[in-house]
């Protein structure tokens, strides 16, 4: 890698002075399910701080319209959820977390139920009635749980929510943008970048920069889908945390990994809203814009098949047809059905003047989920003593090369409630010793770009070449774009979230790139054209860290 990217060690520089300094036991940064859930379990040994970028609502949990993959059912088992999960992550899951995190699901979900989340039942009518079970890609049984047909994310975000805000040992700061972890440096006997984590620097619009010192810090600071120009995310997933924590020295493995969501709202000047996989779950069915059905001709699941191939197949498709995007069928359920299982879309529909009962949905594909991230241990823990990782941001090997469907709010639960409970070991020495921050950047001599410019070249070149097909000739020459950004974007000093958004956007589509041009293979949800299979060879986790042009590797067992 580049050493713009590779070998500075900064902060991310900024002018002003810190104003104050708050002390903690654990701090939380990022406010989805996998940072309240941490929150929740920290909490019950320690005093506790959450950060959130923004409001709850705009997280990439309260838009999540899918729901949680758990066994529940009788004729279901856990089993069956490990190998479909093994299946969908081609050969780089790692099993001992994928069985931690399936046999963890039922506890989790009863938790979130006895704390007052409502799912969806097979029987409406009946207040005792079971909850309802939906299928979708990859899964071999119906283990999908949902709340209010398509918006269990915002009822699993207000549940956990009001649990935190009632939780006396937790404060939740709003609008608190992290900038980066506070870290004490040092190396390891292989010279490998080590240290401890001491809290993280802050940003707030009334209280200004702060200091939080922590003895842990749980970073669940979500994905990055916002350095695509085709996102399903909300606008403050940046990635910011992963960024952070590359600057840091710890090590971020499977980059190249980027799941895209198959089918989204494809109208002209709207944002690309999620249409969920449980549509085509009830039986919506792909068509092109000749009504032909196409995804038995690509995979024997058709429709239900991994999200990889989904995608994959609905570009080939409209490259056949000379098309802009394909169409969801929903017809067979008809408006009332359809308005009563999936409301929220239907909604959305309505806004464009399209009635999913009568006519089919265009939509296209668009990033969705970060795969990999922030490479932890089977704990939580990073390779930075009293740093720990979970949900999106994190690459705890569950997912391998490609995310099982609803999989991720089942590990935001599940790790989110490890990184608590286990951090409580960072929590048993004395109050933590504030250190000197020095952000020791100088002034740029160097012409400054645009940032907005910047902001929407750098999200269009990724959707163009490092999205789902990818091609080693077209990556390299992203690389020597981002090369470019980053001597005039990356030793500049900003004072504002765009800014700072900015270079952590850069940094975090570096990597995206570097990962991707390395990993000379197809696999999960990276496709090289040049490339098109499996290598044997490259059953590895590619890991990168900052300081090293490339990466060490992990053989899966």
């Amino acid at each position: 890698m580049n050493p713009v990217f590779a070998e500075r060690r900064y902060l991310i520089p900024f002018r002003a002075t810190l104003l104050s300094q708050i002390f903690t036991d654990v701090l939380v940064i990022g406010g989805g399910v996998a940072g309240m859930r941490a929150a929740l379990a920290a909490a019950e040994h320690s005093d506790v701080i959450v950060t959130t970028k923004g409001q709850l609502e705009q997280t990439n949990t309260y838009w999540a319209q899918g729901g949680i993959a758990c066994v529940l059912d009788e004729s279901d088992t856990v089993e069956k959820h490990v190998q479909d999960t093994l299946t969908t992550g081609a050969g780089l899951c790692d099993e001992t977390v994928v069985r931690t995190n399936v046999a963890e699901g039922p506890h989790r979900v009863r938790e979130l139920i006895a704390w007052g989340m409502r799912f969806d039942k097979a029987r409406p009518d009946s207040e005792e009635g079971s909850i309802a079970l939906g299928r979708e890609g990859g899964h071999s049984m119906a283990r999908i749980l949902h709340a209010d047909g398509d918006a269990t994310g915002k009822e699993l975000a207000l549940t956990l929510y009001r649990k935190v805000k009632a939780t006396e040992r937790v404060r939740y700061f709003a609008e608190c943008f992290v900038l980066d972890l506070v870290t004490i440096e040092g190396t390891s006997a292989a010279g490998a970048l080590a240290g401890r984590c001491a809290g993280a620097i802050t940003w707030h619009p009334k209280y200004g920069l702060q200091v939080i010192w922590a003895k842990a810090t749980i970073l669940a600071s979500g994905g990055c889908g916002q350095v695509y120009r085709e996102s399903t995310n909300p606008p403050i997933a940046t990635g910011d945390g992963i960024a952070m924590a590359y600057r840091a020295g710890a090590v971020l493995a499977d980059m190249a990994f980027v799941q895209f969501h198959p089918t989204t709202l494809y109208v002209a000047g709207a944002s690309r809203s999620l249409i969920t996989e449980a549509v085509r779950g009830e039986g919506g069915l792909l068509i092109d814009r000749n009504g032909y059905r196409f995804m038995p001709d690509y995979h024997e699941m058709a429709e239900l098949a991994p999200r990889d191939i989904v995608s994959r197949a609905i570009l080939a498709q409209i490259v056949k047809t000379g098309h802009t995007h394909v169409y969801l069928d929903c017809r067979h359920m008809g408006t009332a059905a359809f308005a009563s299982r999936f409301p929220g879309i239907f909604q959305l529909l309505r806004k464009f003047d399209i009635d999913p009962g009568k006519s089919p949905i265009p939509v296209h594909p668009s990033a969705h989920y970060m795969v990999g991230g922030v490479r932890t241990d089977v704990q939580g823990r990073t390779n930075i003593t009293g740093l720990y990782a979970a949900g999106e941001a994190a690459s705890t090997g569950l997912h391998g090369a490609n995310r099982l469907a609803s999989n991720s709010l089942l590990e935001g639960l599940v790790y989110g409630e490890i990184c608590g409970r286990v951090c409580a070991e960072m929590c048993t020495n004395g109050p933590t010793t504030p250190a000197k921050i020095v952000s020791d950047i100088r002034p740029s001599d160097r012409s400054e770009l645009d940032l907005a410019d910047v902001r929407s070249s750098l999200r269009s070149v990724l959707w163009r070449h490092v999205g789902i097909i990818r091609d080693g000739a077209r990556l390299a020459e992203v690389s020597e774009m981002f090369d470019f950004w980053a001597r005039y974007t990356l030793d500049k000093i900003f004072d504002d979230v765009r800014g700072w958004e900015i270079q952590n956007m850069l940094l975090v589509g570096a990597l995206i790139t570097r990962s991707a041009q390395w990993r000379t293979e197809s696999r999960g949800t990276h496709y090289r054209l040049d490339h098109p299979r499996m290598s044997d060879e490259l059953r590895v986790h590619d890991l990168w860290q900052r300081g090293q042009t490339e990466p060490r590797t992990l053989k899966v067992d």
